[in-house]
């Protein structure tokens, strides 16, 4: 839809993208990201997303790694077998 912007269903950007960062390249857990100060609502929110989409980066190509943590192969989790679901 044309009207329909990112933060109508995400947290705004500054935010997401430090919970990204914690979550994705340095692994951290929805309590250390609650310990910096972020809403835990919003954290698992985001995380659950991350999570959930995961096959969808499995189907696109592989691209360059651009830093030192990626959705590449060393961060890849089973799509199978409801995992993760105990962190949300």
């Amino acid at each position: 839809a044309p009207d329909q912007v990112d933060q109508d269903s995400l947290p705004p950007y500054d935010i997401l993208d430090a919970i990204l960062e914690g979550y994705v390249e340095r692994d951290k857990s929805v309590a250390d990201l609650v310990a910096e100060g972020f809403d835990e609502a919003i954290v698992r929110k985001v995380i659950r997303l991350v999570d959930i989409n995961e096959y969808k980066r499995r189907q696109a190509a592989v691209g360059p790694r651009i830093t030192a943590r990626n959705f590449g192969k060393d961060r890849r989790y089973p799509i199978t077998s409801g995992f993760g679901r105990k962190n949300w």
